[in-house]
């Protein structure tokens, strides 16, 4: 196993402890590459925290390929293993940096669980500061060290420091050495040096003297000498100074007449240039005027080109949506008329059922109510569809206005080339216009889709109360045609008990026998009552040229008049209520029993019939049953 010291230095470090508070500590990071290469060729690093005060201060980390694996993917790290280390000690060195600064950005946090740092697992933290909270860049989970492990990092000191110390005793023993042997060369020298310096003082003294004699002796010819040039040279002066003087004053007087010339000539001149200085700074202000207005005049010129461009894309965009909002519109208004025709229908069938069924008046009212009550709404629609139509014409108006306006913004931009002074009051008031109709396109855009979605709402109620009314109808006949083969059959009972089967047509269980309709595509026998409704409408049926029609109302009317009573009583409660409590009927009416009396004679192909399917409900359509199975089974409480 081979080590390799990577980083080995002091670094601040802040202990937290729990219930006490942060102190500082400088703890020596150790950084080794261990290299195992027995069974399979693998690098783990080692971390230890130490203290040079603390010798029983110690904490080991080693981290494999497998643990960094993991701690990668607990803290997010994006580094590889072969990296980490590198980064680690980066990290280190900014805290390094950091430390001598009042609010350090990179710090290392020492965090253990207990109290004191006392054979307690720690976390070593670098966490880096900012202003608004604190961001820990890793986290590193430290164990201490055992007893075997503490004495063995103390003998390793322990070598280390005689190894050391062995160093520097060896290195001292050579420098009292080299100390020795350099004192002793220099007593030599100093000595020899102490020597010569005598000789030379001697030479010195001697030669001083021998120079003073001569300089004295040179120095009394030179003043005599001196003394004689200066009378000659005071003689020579006096003469040049005499004509000197002469000629002094004729410059004198020439150079007076130059300067008066001079002095008229420069007060000109200086009255020219101040004239002059003050028409170029004139014309300098000028000059900067005009190109400063020329460059503002550019700089409006061309973002008046870009607004016009914005301009002319918004109102393309603005002219879509309008297309758009007419063809929705459009779709809305269709839509409205097909419900409209569908109205129109449900009223016709109504009126039918009104003519086909004067027994059951009472319910058909209460249908009218509910139809008038649809109505109102279908109208409350319109007037809701004519507003939305109201608000698009303003809307288009309004874009009109807008593009009129663009226009003339065009026109206005071509002459603010010209006028520049006038250009910057009449944008203005464009951008406020602008700004004014955006805001109100966009109020107008969201009155719109509130409308849209009221019409949606509407629509939706408009599709639930026909839904409503389909199922109401099919109830009150289902229920009609219970109550009348009830009553059928006790008047049939009532007649067979007193007559004792007078009658050869007669069944015999005392039921008189149904008539059958082979025309119609029926092969068994039906209810009166469904017969009944079928003979009233004409206009639907298939076969009206067929004798069984006679017959059976011949029979029909018999029953009726034994059953009057029953079927006032039938008929007396309501037979729909808005958004129905049951559509006015008793739970008792509509829960499925088991002695209910089935609905014999109803066969797949009437209920299939053309007339009765448009009106019927996608959930109410005719499903075939088994004979025998009551009908109360397919309508549940």
């Amino acid at each position: 196993m081979a080590a390799e010291l990577i980083f080995d230095r002091a670094v601040p470090v802040r202990v937290q402890g729990r219930g006490c508070e942060e102190r500082r500590l400088n703890v020596r990071v150790n950084i080794e590459l261990l290299s195992i290469s027995n069974p399979v060729h693998k690098k783990d690093l080692a971390v230890r925290l130490t203290d040079d005060t603390d010798p029983f201060f110690l904490y080991n980390l080693v981290i494999s390929e497998e643990d960094f694996q993991s701690l990668k993917s607990q803290q997010g790290l994006l580094v590889d293993f072969s990296a980490f280390p590198q980064k680690f000690i980066d990290l280190l060195q900014q805290c390094i940096q950091e430390q001598n600064k009042d609010t350090p950005r990179f710090l290392l946090q020492l965090v253990s669980s207990a109290p004191a740092l006392d054979h307690t697992p720690v976390s070593l933290n670098v966490v880096e500061t900012n202003p608004f909270k604190h961001l820990t860049h890793l986290s590193l989970k430290f164990l201490p060290g055992t007893d075997a492990e503490i004495k063995k990092f103390l003998a390793n000191c322990l070598k280390c420091l005689k190894e050391d110390k062995l160093v520097l005793e060896e290195k001292l023993r050579k420098t009292e050495e080299d100390l020795t042997r350099q004192l002793s060369y220099t007593q030599q020298s100093l000595s020899e040096k102490s020597r010569e310096l005598d000789k030379l003082k001697n030479e010195w003294t001697s030669y001083t003297t021998a120079l003073t004699n001569k300089h004295s002796q040179e120095l009394t010819n030179e003043k005599e000498r001196a003394l004689q040039a200066q009378t000659q040279y005071q003689q020579q002066h006096e003469q040049q100074k005499k004509e000197l003087e002469t000629l002094h004053q004729k410059s004198i007087q020439q150079l007076q007449n130059r300067l008066s010339e001079l002095e008229v000539i420069n007060k000109d001149l200086t009255e020219r240039r101040y004239k002059g200085d003050s028409t170029v700074r004139e014309l300098k202000a000028k000059l900067s005027g005009i190109e400063d207005e020329c460059q503002r005049a550019k700089q409006e010129v061309l973002s008046l080109r870009r607004e016009n461009t914005t301009l002319d894309a918004e109102c393309h965009e603005k002219e879509k949506l309008i297309n758009q909002l007419q063809t929705r519109v459009a779709v809305l208004e269709q839509e409205i008329k097909d419900k409209d025709q569908l109205v129109t229908r449900t009223k016709e069938v109504l009126d039918a059922t009104q003519e086909q069924k004067v027994i059951l008046e009472e319910s058909t009212e209460e249908k009218q109510r509910h139809i008038e009550k649809l109505e109102t709404t279908i109208k409350s629609l319109s007037a809701e569809l004519l507003k939305a139509n109201e608000i698009i014409k303003k809307l288009q108006g309004d874009l009109k206005t807008l593009m009129s306006k663009l226009k003339l913004k065009n026109t206005v931009t071509i002459q603010q080339e010209k006028l520049l002074g006038e250009k910057e009051e009449r944008l203005q008031k464009e951008q406020r216009e602008l700004q004014e109709m955006g805001q109100s396109l966009r109020t107008k855009e969201q009155e719109v889709c509130k409308l849209q979605e009221q019409l949606e709402s509407t629509i939706q109620k408009l599709e639930e109360s026909k839904q409503l009314l389909k199922t109401n109808e099919n109830v009150i006949n289902w229920l009609n045609r219970q109550l009348s083969e009830v009553q059928m059959a006790k008047r049939l009972d009532m007649s067979a008990s007193t007559h004792g089967g007078g009658r050869a047509a007669s069944s015999p269980h005392g039921m008189p026998d149904r008539p059958s309709f082979p025309s119609s595509g029926i092969s068994h026998p039906i209810s009166p009552l469904y017969a009944f409704q079928n003979f009233l409408e004409p206009t639907h049926s298939k076969n009206t040229s067929s004798p069984c029609p006679v017959q059976f109302n011949a029979q029909l009317s018999k029953l009726n008049r034994c059953s009057d009573a029953q079927t006032v009583t039938a008929t007396s409660h309501p037979a729909n209520k808005e958004n129905g409590d049951h559509l006015g009927l008793e739970s008792k009416y509509l829960k499925k029993k088991e002695d209910s009396i089935p609905l014999r004679g109803l066969s797949q192909n009437t209920l299939n019939s053309e007339y009765l399917r448009p009106y019927l409900p996608a959930k109410a359509q005719p499903l075939p049953r088994a004979a025998g199975t009551p009908a109360s089974a397919y309508f549940p409480g």
